[in-house]
Formats: C-alpha cells, structure tokens, sequence
C-alpha cells in the first residue's frame, strides 16, 4: 500500500502525518523518533501515523504543552480534524500519550496494541538516561552532548539515522518537558482509568526492553477493562525490528476489528 505524507495546521501547531488507504487506524510514536517508525505497519494494512509536536516534521513551538495531557489535549483535536469516530490505536513507548485521551473518550477506540508502552501504571521508576533527562541543567547538558555516535550505538540501526535527522533543538526541548511533566505519580495517576476501556486489547510486549520491564505488560493487561492477549515477545525496545512478523500480527488485528 502507498504511504504518502500530509500536512495541515492543528490548533496552533502544523503537523504532518503519513497516511495509507482508509483505515480507521492512528499509530503513535515514541521517543525520540516519529511517524516513520510505522511505515511498515501503513505498508501493510494501512492507517495513519503523525509526527506528535516536538517530533519529526511537525512543528516544535516552545509553546506547547509537551505534557500527558497536553498531547491528549493535541490528539483529540487532531482525530476531530480528521474525522475519526472509531478508531483501532496502535502505540509504542511515549505513544501512551494516546491512552490518555482514551481514556477521555474510550467510545472512540474499537480496537487496541500496545507494541510495549510507557506505563500510565503505579510501580514504574523511569531508567537512567530519564532520570538525567528529569533534572534541570542536568538534563540540557546531557542533550547538548548526545551525538550521533551516541544514537547510532543505543538505537537500532534501521532508524538511528533518521531519529538524529530530527533531534534538534526543538525535539530535545519537548522530550525534557514531556520526562519531566511524568513522575511516577503522575503516571499511575494517568492511567487511572484504563479499566474503562472494554475494547479488545492486544498487547506484544517485549521482554528484552533496557527501558521497561516485561512485568508491565501483564500490569497493563491487568488494568484494561476489556479482553486481553498479551504475548510477551523474545525482542528488544522496538519489538517489531526483532520480529518483523509482529507488523502482520498487528495488522491483522485492527483488520479484525473493521469486519
């Protein structure tokens, strides 16, 4: 299927997004990449993927609110423009901030993967480049001496390059505000209300992630008020480079959620 991207002015941000087909289906990216991360995924059974303020080819204004509830605030704008009344999620890392606004309005969502996610749950304690990234000064210095050596050995090599396209000052400034916008409380407190979405839920969650741990993924299956499959997959951060079959295994699920 073909992929072509788009742009438009969202409330007060222009954002871009790529787009396959119809499919009611919206993918949400992570940190520190963008909507390319779902190519494959658009490829194969079509759908839309945008580049969240702060990220990739949208816009970066210091302005916005790089918040949980900021991005929710964006996204439901965002689906209202495109006219989305149900919809599959699809989400991976800080795409969590979808969850959010699922939670706002859990009629929107008719399907849901999350392909190992930030968890919006009580227990989480961020890793060690988070950490540094929450502390004032701290984390400005360690992103003014982040290099594309660095990305090129802590990410996967399929997307390393493009992530350091983008990692300018814009996208730096939105991850330190989102990190420091998320303590544990504030996550678990997010995620409050994941038990009022009752649709079907497939969670792929990798049990390799440096990032989270795998115990998170039977949390989020324990949370969500629908039926739940949870796989714990043999893979790393982004499971879906490790085990390329998890784009047909996705696909395949939204597809079933459009019958």
């Amino acid at each position: 299927m073909e992929v072509s991207e788009r742009r438009d002015r969202v409330g007060d941000v222009e954002v871009s997004w790529r787009v396959a087909g119809d499919a009611p289906v919206l993918y949400l990216h992570g940190v520190p990449t963008a909507s390319f991360d779902w190519i494959p995924f658009l490829e194969r059974g079509g759908g839309i993927a945008p580049d969240l303020p702060g990220f990739g080819n949208s816009g970066k204004p210091a302005e916005f609110d790089y918040s949980m509830e900021g991005y929710a605030d964006f996204l439901e704008r965002f689906v209202d423009r495109l006219g989305l009344e149900r919809m599959s999620l699809v989400v991976h890392d800080w795409g969590a901030v979808g969850l959010v606004l699922a939670q706002r309005r859990p009629e929107l969502v008719e399907r849901l993967v999350i392909l190992g996610a930030v968890p919006l749950l009580p227990g989480y304690r961020w890793h060690r480049v988070a950490r540094l990234w929450r502390r004032p000064l701290v984390g400005e210095l360690v992103m003014g001496l982040t290099t594309r050596w660095a990305f090129r050995r802590d990410l996967p090599a399929p997307i390393a390059d493009q992530a350091w396209e983008h990692f300018d000052h814009g996208t730096q400034r939105a991850i330190l505000k989102l990190y420091r916008s998320a303590s544990p409380e504030a996550l678990a407190a997010a995620g409050a209300g994941l038990g009022s979405l009752r649709c079907p839920a497939l969670l792929l969650w990798p049990e390799r992630d440096p990032y989270i741990d795998s115990r998170f993924g039977q949390a989020y299956a324990d949370a969500l008020g629908g039926p739940v499959e949870l796989e714990l997959v043999d893979a790393a951060h982004w499971p879906w480079l490790d085990r390329p079959e998890l784009v047909e295994r996705t696909t395949a699920f939204t597809r079933a959620g459009l019958g």
